[in-house]
């Protein structure tokens, strides 16, 4: 039988995930992220496959993360969410801003989340729903810009001219 919890609840854990996430993007500790999942969650992330454990997740994360172009990310704010207290499961809209490339302009894209909380502050389940195209295009257009602009740096550029190279030129 799944617990239940309390929309109050599930907010109030949503809030301090949401803490949790906007002093990582302040620090970048990706294991304090880590640690706000059970020892068995799952990590469902529909380009990269299912991470099972928190190890497993904390490895992955640290990785992708400090790889272009997560490591160009600032921040992870959640624009709305839903709780579900039938199921134990908050949702919500997270956008993933880069970094200026040094003009001002704004590059982001947005993911669905969907949390299974398990209780003590812990998450037992996240799934992120997205479309890679509409990251790697952004990204694209990003290394693009910050190339115009000189700003573009090394990690960006092996990107660029690998994994970019297959969003092509697009405007």
């Amino acid at each position: 039988m799944t617990e239940t919890f309390s929309a109050e609840e599930l907010d109030a854990a949503f809030t301090q995930f949401q803490k949790t996430v906007a002093d990582v993007a302040d620090h970048r500790d990706w294991d304090v992220w880590a640690d706000q999942f059970t020892e068995d969650a799952d990590y469902v992330e529909h380009a990269y496959g299912t991470m099972h454990g928190r190890e497993e997740i904390r490895v992955w994360i640290n990785k992708t993360m400090n790889e272009f172009p997560g490591s160009h990310m600032t921040g992870y704010p959640s624009l709305w969410h839903v709780t579900d207290p039938s199921t134990g499961r908050v949702i919500c809209e997270v956008d993933n801003p880069m970094r200026d490339p040094g003009d001002g302009s704004q590059f982001t894209a947005t993911n669905i989340t969907i949390l299974t909380y398990a209780g003590d502050g812990l998450w037992s389940c996240e799934e992120d729903v997205y479309n890679p195209m509409k990251f790697g295009l952004m990204a694209r257009k990003w290394c693009d810009r910050a190339a115009e602009l000189g700003t573009l740096d090394a990690p960006a550029r092996q990107w660029l001219e690998t994994t970019g190279a297959m969003f092509g030129r697009r405007k």
